[in-house]
């Protein structure tokens, strides 16, 4: 897991919100923060990571995170199951 990695939550009352790594704590943590998703502290088994990895400026804050989010994903095809 790396700063920039876009991810899906998947426990807990945010699971199923995206969000962005914004600093890597250990092996076990991360600090996450997104639209919806408060910037915490957050396990890396309750992440699913996506392909997507945005570059943040250093020291970019959480308003400045999220809208290079949302830009991300609004260029981003969407993902259908495909049948």
């Amino acid at each position: 897991m790396e700063v920039g990695r876009v991810c899906v939550k998947v426990a807990g009352r945010e699971a199923g919100r995206k969000c962005v790594v914004v600093e890597v704590r250990d092996d076990t943590y991360v600090v996450v923060v997104g639209k919806g998703v408060r910037r915490r502290r957050c396990n890396v088994k309750h992440l699913q990571p996506l392909s997507l990895k945005l570059d943040l400026p250093p020291g970019a804050g959480d308003e400045e995170v999220v809208r290079l989010l949302e830009e991300a994903l609004s260029r981003q095809p969407e993902q259908g199951t495909g049948t």
